[in-house]
């Protein structure tokens, strides 16, 4: 192999390593911040009734509107742009052992100051939908006087929207954090905040009971707050020493340009601020699809199954936000950095460690999907009923959760498809993508009025609805990048992402069993240690197929290239 060869090679195995060890990095966050929430929800949902969940469920969307709609676009920007520095601190070391040239040293400075300066717009973008979604969604509630009566909604409201801006001005830090793959500094911040924010809200709950105080929500208000709080300042603390060895600052500042980039106000990249915007147009219409359950089934359902469906997909999605999200998260970086280019070129040699490894990361996802919609449906309304007792579980809780196992292999498919999508999509691909969007999200109401109103699924009715739109998605995802390999003379292949036909009779044979066993009575406790026991059957059949593929992969992440 040639040194330009071999140089490419190195480069991205660089890119996987990082991004391996990334994901590793926030899936253990994950794991230990849902661990932390799951063990606060035990308490709290032993004190407050489904009606509330309900409601708490609507604040928990305003924050999350706030921020998506306030940094989304302008991360998924920041993550198209390639490497520009080793790390912390490495960029004096390079220059003293002569591998980087001054003006090298500028541009990272620069970038990494262009980065910052436009977290600035993030900022000011949450700050104006902060008030404008909470004045939106208090006119909606006009019709609706049962959750405006709701004890300390206002003031709920109010801290809701203060940890929205908390969150935002932690935003410069954060972009230097994800350029430079800092993520120990990440999972450090985002564990201290979920610890804190478990504390506060379940002391503000016990408090109450003990005192005989009824506090409503304001308890979920008090531990969002804490949560962002607490970001902004471990974030400060960690960020302002990367701050002061590799010479940028955490404030904006205008930047004298040593490239041919061009910056608008001598503040921000015009092609980051462009690319932005374009995205955000199409996050608009994303997130009303992705938040669109709770929006929906907040105007045809009762509280009661708005709770009833908060519970369901909070609990399933565990796996989705533990797993698949930070796999999705860290992906979009490896992608978006391996196949940065500057006019659209790239390599063969680059497109085909991309293809390869998408295959391998969707083939995984198969794997992860069949254990979830073998064991998942039998298992999960078992474990629901010892996790947050009888009135939950009598609720139609554990059907609706049980159904929705089958929704996680598509949240987990659509998430990396799209985040591929994102990567390599021009600015009139992405306006094109937001058309087909809509269409999905006026298919998704359709449906869930169908599902909602006239055939009165309640929470079962929008999981299916879900289902239906996520399908799409998918298909869209997949043309797409379909597409895409074959202008670079290739394409994705459906053979290697199945897997192996052993895993394939083992799960029919798996369900098969558990069908049987359903028929059979027994105490709950029976049932649990019988499902265990076929579930781990199953994996180990699984793993034992699959092995040369778990291997491979494994390898693939520890070898290095030669």
């Amino acid at each position: 192999m040639d040194a330009t060869g071999t140089a490419s090679s190195t480069k991205q195995q660089s890119l996987l390593e990082k991004s391996a060890h990334g994901a590793t990095f926030l899936i253990a966050l994950q794991i230990g911040s849902r661990a932390l929430t799951f063990a606060a929800n035990q308490i709290l949902l032993r004190f407050i009734s489904p009606d509330l969940l309900g409601i708490s469920t609507q604040f928990e969307v305003y924050l999350i509107s706030v921020l998506f709609f306030a940094r989304e676009s302008l991360r998924v920007a920041i993550q198209r742009q390639s490497e520009v520095s080793e790390g912390p601190g490495e960029a004096d070391k390079s220059i003293q052992d002569g591998e980087k040239s001054e003006r090298k040293r500028k541009l990272a400075i620069e970038k990494t100051q262009a980065l910052v300066n436009l977290a600035y717009v993030s900022i000011c973008l949450g700050i104006f939908f902060a008030w404008g979604l909470a004045w939106a969604y208090v006119r909606s509630l006009r019709s609706n006087p049962k959750v405006l009566g709701t004890l300390y909604f206002k003031e709920t409201l109010q801290l809701y929207a203060i940890a929205a801006v908390f969150e935002l001005l932690a935003e410069p830090c954060f972009v230097v954090v994800q350029q430079k793959s800092e993520y120990k500094t990440r999972a450090f911040a985002e564990s201290i905040g979920a610890l804190l924010r478990c504390v506060v809200t379940c002391a503000s709950i016990i408090f109450a009971s003990k005192t005989g105080l009824d506090l409503g929500v304001f308890p979920f208000a008090l531990g969002q707050w804490t949560y962002g709080l607490s970001i902004l300042l471990c974030y400060l603390w960690r960020v302002s020493a990367i701050s002061a060895a590799d010479k940028f600052s955490l404030l904006a500042r205008p930047i004298a340009p040593s490239s041919n980039e061009t910056y608008i106000m001598s503040y921000f990249s015009k092609p980051l601020v462009t690319l932005g915007a374009s995205l955000f147009v199409q996050g608009v219409v994303k997130h009303i699809l992705t938040e669109g359950d709770v929006l929906l089934i907040s105007y045809l359902a009762s509280l009661s199954a708005q709770g009833i469906y908060a519970l369901a997909s909070n609990y399933g999605g565990l796996v989705a936000r533990m797993v698949f999200q930070p796999i999705e998260e860290s992906s979009r970086n490896y992608f978006g950095k391996l196949l940065y280019s500057t006019n659209g070129q790239r390599s063969s040699g680059t497109i085909s460690s991309a293809r390869d490894d998408l295959h391998k990361l969707l083939r995984i996802y198969t794997l992860m999907s069949i254990s979830a919609m073998t064991v998942g449906p039998t298992m999960a309304p078992l474990l629901l009923k010892f996790v947050v007792g009888s009135r939950w579980a009598s609720s139609g809780a554990g059907d609706v959760l049980s159904k929705y196992c089958y929704y996680i292999p598509l949240l987990a498919y659509n998430g990396v498809l799209e985040a591929f999508v994102s990567v390599v999509a021009t600015e009139s691909q992405l306006n094109r993508q937001s058309l087909w969007m809509l269409a999905f999200s006026v298919g998704f109401a359709s449906t869930g009025y169908v599902f909602l109103r006239l055939l009165d699924l309640g929470a079962t009715g929008l999981v299916y609805a879900n289902m239906a739109n996520m399908v799409f998605r998918i298909l869209w995802s997949y043309n797409f990048i379909n597409s895409f390999f074959r202008r670079h003379n290739s394409q994705l292949n459906l053979g290697l992402i199945l897997p192996t036909a052993t895993t394939v009779a083992a799960a029919m044979g798996t369900i098969a069993i558990y069908y049987h066993q359903s028929s059979q009575e027994g105490s709950d406790i029976k049932n649990f240690i019988t499902t265990t026991v076929i579930g781990g059957s199953f994996f180990i059949l699984l793993v034992l197929s699959e092995h040369k593929f778990l291997l491979q992969c494994y390898r693939s992440v520890r070898t290095p290239p030669t």
